[in-house]
């Protein structure tokens, strides 16, 4: 019997397996966020999720990019459906008063610092390993292959190009969509779309200014290269003030200027750190090029002894869900959680490696382009949302915790069952 997302039988079985997996993928969440590990560190946890998807009988390899885990479920003809979930955890300490709450610690080369799942990427991958127990239990109802992903590294935008660059195409399957979701602070048991540009571009960038460091009383013989940074600082916020048009929503933010070491003593050096987001790919590179030009000035207006340097930390391209794509999920979403339980995504300044997956010329693979979605699912307990201030998702959510803070908890049991049967709709939306 061939079943559609509309049928409401589907969505009872989508629900009865769900429940069947339930209680083993939530303790499956609560390990992973216990032990958080960082990006292209993340060992245990993907020998953890390996394990769970080959316990479901899955066809899994490991050490895919690095960390990276690649699952199939392969059950006749039919489209190729891949569903990306992330694992890594960033080093922030984690204060959610939680029983399974991390207590770990790592080493990194700026010392020992706290790990916690503050983006919700262990609910992520969880979800994935739930939607994979959901559909093996499901294989009478649809035809084709389910490519599961669980990714490292997306904190630092540098999982997906590796796991491309590992051939995961070639080596696996070319997926025809692919999809994948985050959790946000909206009302936890609904989901979010938005077509078209939804998430933005972001490039991390490193420069060193030289100068030609001295006695702090004899400044004429030296080059201050704190003075040449502090005119750079200033003079970088001309850029979205005079050459974006007022039209386009372009950040550039210098989160890390580092310079000297007392107040006698003029540096050698100034480190700066610069983040740029934009939603146009062409008018983020045009901003990046202006950062560059503006520095380079700078510099010789400064009388530096030397060019500075620039240093790409890591980047990623601007999220555009396919819009034909981004309905059909919406409406098999609709058919399962009901309209009521959808909400508009606003645009989000935040950014992801996701979208290097669908698009043939940045993420490095050939052919065309592959359409894919991006969803949201909502993480606020229902009482606490009905407590917050504020009309609307956009409003309200001005006012809860965001991923990244150390308060942020997503992995109630409502969203994770929502991230489960998301997961589980939108693969049957294009296999049932």
């Amino acid at each position: 019997m061939t079943m559609h997302a509309q049928d409401p039988d589907l969505k009872e079985a989508i629900g009865a397996q769900t429940d069947a997996a339930f209680e083993t993928v939530q303790a499956l969440y609560r390990q992973l966020h216990q032990y958080p590990e960082l990006p292209f560190q993340e060992h245990a946890t993907s020998a953890r999720l390996a394990e769970a998807l080959e316990q479901l009988g899955l066809e899994v390899t490991r050490g895919v990019g690095g960390t990276g885990v690649v699952a199939l479920l392969r059950n006749g003809e039919g489209p190729t459906v891949m569903l990306r979930g992330d694992m890594d955890a960033l080093p922030i300490k984690e204060e959610t008063g939680l029983d399974y709450a991390s207590t770990r610690t790592a080493e990194t080369e700026n010392g020992t610092v706290p790990l916690m799942h503050a983006c919700g990427h262990d609910l992520h991958s969880s979800c994935v390993v739930g939607t994979a127990a959901v559909m093996a239990g499901l294989k009478e109802h649809w035809s084709g292959t389910l490519m599961l992903i669980c990714q490292p590294a997306e904190e630092i935008f540098g999982g997906a190009r590796a796991m491309l660059d590992d051939g995961l195409y070639e080596r696996f399957a070319r997926p025809d969509v692919i999809l994948g979701q985050h959790n946000m602070p909206a009302l936890a048991g609904t989901v979010g779309h938005r077509a078209g540009g939804t998430m933005a571009a972001c490039t991390n960038l490193s420069v060193m200014i030289h100068g030609a460091g001295g006695h702090g009383s004899m400044p004429a013989q030296t080059v201050d290269p704190v003075v040449i940074a502090a005119h750079v600082v200033t003079r970088l916020q001309t850029i979205v003030s005079r050459e974006v048009p007022p039209e386009e929503t372009v950040v550039v933010t210098v989160g890390k200027l580092h310079a000297g070491t007392q107040a006698n003593i003029i540096p050698h050096s100034a480190e700066l750190e610069i983040n740029i987001r934009s939603f146009d790919d062409a008018l983020h590179r045009q901003v990046v090029a202006s950062i560059e030009r503006i520095i380079q000035a700078e510099c010789e207006a400064g009388r530096s002894p030397k060019p500075p340097e620039f240093r790409v930390l890591n980047e990623t391209i601007a999220l555009h869900n396919d819009a034909t794509a981004v309905e059909h999920v919406r409406s098999a979403h609709g058919a399962h959680f009901g309209e009521a339980n959808l909400y508009a995504m606003p645009r989000l300044n935040g950014s992801e490696d996701f979208p290097f997956f669908g698009s043939a010329e940045a993420g490095g693979f050939g052919g065309e382009d592959i359409p894919y979605v991006y969803w949201f699912i909502g993480a606020t307990p229902e009482e606490r949302w009905q407590a917050t201030p504020g009309n609307g998702v956009a409003e309200k959510m001005r006012h809860l915790e965001m991923p990244h803070s150390p308060y942020y908890f997503p992995g109630n049991e409502v969203t994770l069952r929502t991230g489960i049967e998301a997961m589980a709709a939108g693969a049957l939306a294009y296999l049932g």
